[in-house]
């Protein structure tokens, strides 16, 4: 059998489907990869991106689902793995009414086996025109004290707790007041962060590729602003890869000046190698699927209507628990707090 890693794709990983739709009328050019579907409809947002290549945006498609099987895993949900991208046709293109509509019948089409969320690039609103052509959609406009909406916030809330506890583990710092944190990133997530982090008096150092975001937002913390080519090589106790993903490469592990990874950004490591070298130089690693499941806690509860708020809040505290098992583990065996985290995903997906 033909399969997409004989087609120059190496991170096909048995995906049970990968989906490319294009409709002339809108314009739309979308990608749905399903990775697994063994605990529950396959979940994960849609973002809307900007791609060098149809290639690269189906690299980026068939990781970020995987990742979502592990993610929806290690968050004890009873949902699979999936994830959807819009494909724009030039950087600061807007996505159209037109092209959300065509993007819903084509989350329609799959009959439920793939539901999706906002994501990179999207919004409530935005979900809310995709959920005029299908009912497998989540992350819309919810009551007050229901499970559900904006993802952004309830992710910054996880990564947070998940920060203090990798501070705590890798640094010993009982509080983080004067821990020195440089965050990546500073849009929903990242900013989110900071405004919690700021809050306990930490020492904030930020950057975006929007120079002008980070700027107004360290304005508003008392933070230092720095260009975001310089973040990643920054002195301090803690990095925070709130952004896009594959960051940490052989290149930038080599340059790093942190004792702690902990960040919001999916798929931070470039490649699996990457997690061995994070390893070696004794920096300790907070698996990104696993720090940043606030979002699809919420969104997830929300389809499958259980639970409300107070529900996403107590499954969110338990995220540092989650974190404590796999560096646990880590000390164990001497194996990365990646290859573990990825081993007891892959145990809860029947894919051991």
């Amino acid at each position: 059998m033909l399969v997409l890693t004989d087609w120059g794709f190496p991170d096909f990983d048995d995906h049970e489907g990968v989906h490319l739709f294009s409709d002339r009328e809108s314009g739309l050019s979308a990608i749905i990869a399903v990775h697994s579907s063994k605990l529950g409809p396959a979940a994960g947002g849609v973002r809307f991106w900007h791609y060098a290549s149809s290639d690269a945006a189906i690299t980026d498609a068939l990781r970020l689902s995987r990742g979502m099987s592990y993610k929806n895993a290690m968050a004890n949900l009873p949902m699979g793995g999936g994830k959807g991208v819009v494909l724009a046709d030039k950087p600061g293109a807007e996505i159209t009414t037109a092209q959300l509509e065509a993007f819903g019948r084509a989350v329609e089409s799959l009959q439920g086996r793939y539901v999706t969320a906002e994501d990179v690039g999207m919004s409530e609103a935005r979900m809310k025109v995709v959920a005029t052509q299908t009912k497998h959609v989540s992350g819309l406009p919810v009551a007050a004290g229901s499970a559900g909406g904006d993802p952004g916030p309830v992710t910054a809330r996880g990564v947070y707790l998940g920060v203090k506890a990798a501070a705590k583990r890798g640094l010993g710092a009982e509080s983080m007041a004067g821990v020195r944190v440089a965050i990546q990133g500073v849009g929903s997530v990242g900013g989110g962060l900071a405004r919690l982090l700021a809050k306990d008096g930490a020492k904030l150092v930020l950057a975006d590729v929007h120079a002008d975001r980070a700027k107004a937002l360290a304005a508003e913390l008392g933070a230092q602003a720095i260009a975001a080519d310089d973040i990643l090589a920054l002195d301090t106790d803690v990095l925070s890869p709130c952004a896009l993903g594959a960051i940490l490469t052989e290149q930038s592990i080599e340059a790093l000046k942190c004792k702690v990874v902990a960040g919001g950004a999916n798929n931070q490591l470039a490649t699996r190698q990457d997690g061995h070298r994070l390893h070696g130089r004794g920096i300790l690693y907070a698996p990104d699927y696993v720090i940043n499941a606030g979002g699809i806690i919420n969104v997830g509860l929300e389809y499958l209507g259980q639970g409300d708020r107070a529900e996403v809040d107590a499954r969110v505290e338990k995220i540092p628990v989650r974190l404590s098992e796999v560096w646990d583990e880590s000390e164990r065996t001497g194996d990365p707090e990646s290859e573990v985290a990825d081993r007891i995903a892959q145990r809860l997906i029947g894919r051991a």
